[in-house]
């Protein structure tokens, strides 16, 4: 029995972790994969967009070379702070059902059951790509995440996107001379890519360097060409890989077997209290990103910190009325 069951080790996972330690209140850690595993599977060459101070959790300094730190220096920092804490975090264990009995939570995971009198869902979004369901996509030709460039080289690479993974997928993977095309869905790259990243992405496919179809998508993935779909009709190019940089999703197959309720607006926002992040389900909370459902944009690292708080106040809360 613990007082609160934290799923996911992520950076928000880990706070919650901090801050219940820091209320008296015994914890437990699950993740399905590493320690902060999201940030784990960034691009190996990866610059945050905040700088290091904004990702700081338990007034643990974050000190990184430049102002905005690489996914290195980041995994780095959370795995200090995990022992600096003696946080328990058990690692390789994907959490598949939880259940509210007798007012405990049994909660099932990969390797056993265990109990708790409350539970935080920290799992983020970045486990679950949008697929394009397009045929072939299910070509080990074709990517969903985007780790270093080398394996590239010199490969007719398609990057579908246009945020800043699949700008950093195009101009990474160009550099290694890979002949770099895209295809976006809309008419121009994102206003939210890197700042120091956008003008580089527009100047290369201005140039005709980066070879970009915009307005297109994706009608056919073939082992050796895909086939898109732009304003001037289908156009069928040679092809090696496919990154398709089409954003992820929280696990909502997960979140309604296991009770869950949404508002009823287009990004399926979970149903919460906004003082506490209780859900519909006394005494589970969510934290992090997976509080603000499909509008993935909204929360960061940096303005989800105060989460834990939060939601550590109201189990104290609870404990003490009860």
């Amino acid at each position: 029995m613990v007082d609160v069951l934290i799923v996911g080790a992520g950076p928000i996972g880990l706070n919650c972790g901090i801050v219940a330690k820091q209320n008296g209140l015994s914890h437990l850690i699950l993740d399905k994969g590493v320690l902060v595993n999201s940030v784990f599977n960034f691009p190996v060459n990866m610059t945050f967009f905040s700088t290091s101070n904004l990702l700081e959790i338990g007034n643990i300094p974050f000190v990184s070379v430049n102002d905005k730190p690489t996914r290195r220096e980041a995994m780095e920092y959370f795995r200090r702070v995990r022992e600096q804490f003696d946080l328990q975090v058990n690692y390789f264990e994907n959490v598949v059902n939880i259940e509210k009995k007798a007012g405990i939570f049994q909660v099932t995971s990969s390797k056993k059951t265990y109990r708790a009198r409350n539970v935080v869902l920290a799992t983020g979004f970045y486990g679950l790509p949008y697929k394009m369901n397009v045929k072939g996509e299910d070509l080990p030709k074709v990517k969903h995440y985007y780790d270093e460039p080398h394996y590239y080289i010199g490969q007719k690479v398609l990057v579908v996107g246009a945020a800043n993974s699949a700008c950093d997928a195009a101009i990474e993977t160009y550099y290694k001379n890979a002949e770099v095309t895209m295809a976006i869905r809309g008419d121009e790259i994102s206003e939210r890519v890197k700042y120091w990243m956008r003008p580089n992405i527009l100047n290369r496919i201005k140039e005709g360097s980066i070879k970009a179809y915009f307005n297109t998508t994706v009608e056919e993935i073939k082992p050796d060409s895909v086939i898109l779909n732009t304003p001037d009709g289908k156009v069928t190019i040679e092809n090696d890989f496919v990154l398709a940089m089409t954003g992820y999703r929280p696990d909502y197959s997960f979140f309604e077997k296991i009770g869950l309720e949404f508002q009823d607006d287009e990004y399926r926002t979970p149903v919460l209290n906004d003082d506490t992040l209780e859900t519909n389900i006394p005494g589970l909370y969510l934290a992090g990103v997976a509080a603000a459902g499909l509008k993935t944009s909204k929360f960061f690292i940096e303005n989800t910190r105060i989460h834990a708080g939060m939601i550590m106040d109201s189990i104290q809360r609870v404990e003490v009325d009860g």
